[in-house]
């Protein structure tokens, strides 16, 4: 097995959360799970990290709730 460097390991540490989320989204994202046999978890954190690098943001929150993210 080959060892792995601190900061090589922390990209792949994952935290456990609990979030509540609409059925249908969910059923869209095990619907997506299902059509390429990726699991519907990880197909979650694909599209949150993308949103991440992209910097998106959601439409729907007005400019006077927004603060700056890191």
């Amino acid at each position: 097995m080959t060892k792995m460097k601190s900061s090589e390991l922390s990209r792949h540490v994952k935290k456990t959360i609990c979030i509540n989320i609409s059925e249908s989204v969910l059923a869209y994202f095990k619907a997506l799970s299902e059509k390429t046999d990726i699991s519907y978890q990880v197909l979650i954190n694909m599209f949150l990290a993308q949103a991440k690098a992209e910097k998106m943001e959601p439409r729907f929150i007005p400019k006077s709730r927004k603060k700056q993210v890191a």
